[in-house]
């Protein structure tokens, strides 16, 4: 066949083809682009992300941070929004039952693992029914105790929690959040019996170890800060991997002898699962391109945080890593399940 006929022949199947299935495919590739790259036109409206907390908080705050850059760098707005509630199922529910477009987001996290761990069943499957994006945001909590206890580091709590078991107190937040499931793996890895103390607030919780009510407590920084800086309350090691850059001089509770002994709480950003991969990976871009920046970080560490993004992969890993962490830990310590 000559190339002339060739030619005439691919053109006449051309204008064949040219039907509804591959207008189809040409809307589609206007609207996505080439395989493996973001729509052209991602975002053209604000996106919503979901923040499972008030406004005012840690979480809440940092998730502004990231919105604020996320809308300087994609030129179109990034909506915080706040749905409290239910430790956290009422945002996720919303989140997931949202169209996966790319334009509702949910600040997933830690508290997803705790609630996988912690619920006999949810509205939602965190693993199936969202896509990881990144993680955005690593916190620490503080063991600390008053001014002028006897306790003085890690190693003097677990030795008088030996010498007299079941008189030490341990104070936390509500059951089942990571304060308090931080304190019952710490009575796991030191394998000692001490009393842990729920509290309903932290502010409650504060008062408990300042009159000397309880020894010691799990929390973070934002909640502690300030008693920590008028030297009311002394921090006696972080739970984290590393020393904190805001409390330096204090240990981790691995160098202080435990070493099986980590719990770092963080946030994330998943979408609905169906969202399309090319969306996932440009926010994937966008957050590991904004939050290096230095003022970024000195925002997040005066809220006692690290901000830090990660591949998709990475996070689904770490989410999945913390659901059954969490789990064992939750029935090692015969902690109800909840309804």
């Amino acid at each position: 066949m000559s190339a002339q006929l060739t030619i005439a022949v691919l053109q006449r199947r051309a204008s064949w083809l040219c039907g509804a299935g591959v207008a189809a495919f040409l809307v589609a590739a206007a609207a996505y682009g080439a395989p493996g790259t973001a729509p052209p036109n991602y975002p053209n409206r604000p996106v919503t992300l979901i923040v499972p907390y008030g406004a005012g908080g840690v979480a809440d705050t940092g998730t502004r941070i990231l919105a604020d850059r996320l809308t300087e760098r994609l030129k179109q707005q990034f909506v915080v929004e706040n749905r409290p509630g239910a430790g956290g199922i009422v945002a996720a529910r919303a989140a997931a039952s949202a169209a996966p477009d790319g334009y509702t987001m949910l600040m997933s996290g830690n508290n997803n693992a705790v609630s996988a761990a912690l619920f006999k069943s949810l509205p939602y499957d965190i693993l199936n029914d969202f896509a990881s994006v990144s993680t955005t945001a690593f916190f620490e909590l503080l063991i600390v105790t008053r001014v002028g206890s006897a306790l003085k580091s890690v190693s003097d709590v677990v030795k008088a929690a030996r010498e007299k078991p079941g008189q030490l107190n341990i104070a936390s937040i509500n059951p089942g959040s990571t304060q308090n499931l931080a304190a019952e793996l710490f009575k796991s890895a030191t394998g000692t019996n001490m009393t842990i103390v729920p509290f309903r607030t932290s502010s409650d919780m504060i008062t408990a170890v300042l009159r000397g009510d309880v020894d010691i407590a799990f929390e973070f920084y934002a909640a502690l800060q300030g008693v920590i800086t008028d030297a009311k309350i002394v921090p006696l090691a972080s739970t984290g991997p590393r020393r904190t850059p805001y409390l330096a001089a204090v240990p981790t509770v691995q160098e202080s002898g435990i070493e099986d002994f980590e719990v770092t709480s963080w946030n994330g950003v998943s979408a609905p699962a169906a969202t399309p991969e090319p969306v996932i990976l440009l926010l994937n871009q966008a957050i590991n391109d904004v939050l290096p920046a230095p003022d970024v970080q000195e925002k997040a560490r005066q809220l006692g945080m690290e901000m830090a993004g990660s591949t998709p992969e990475a996070m689904t890993e770490r989410l999945k890593h913390d659901i059954a962490k969490w789990t064992a830990v939750i029935e090692k310590a015969g902690i109800p399940k909840r309804d």
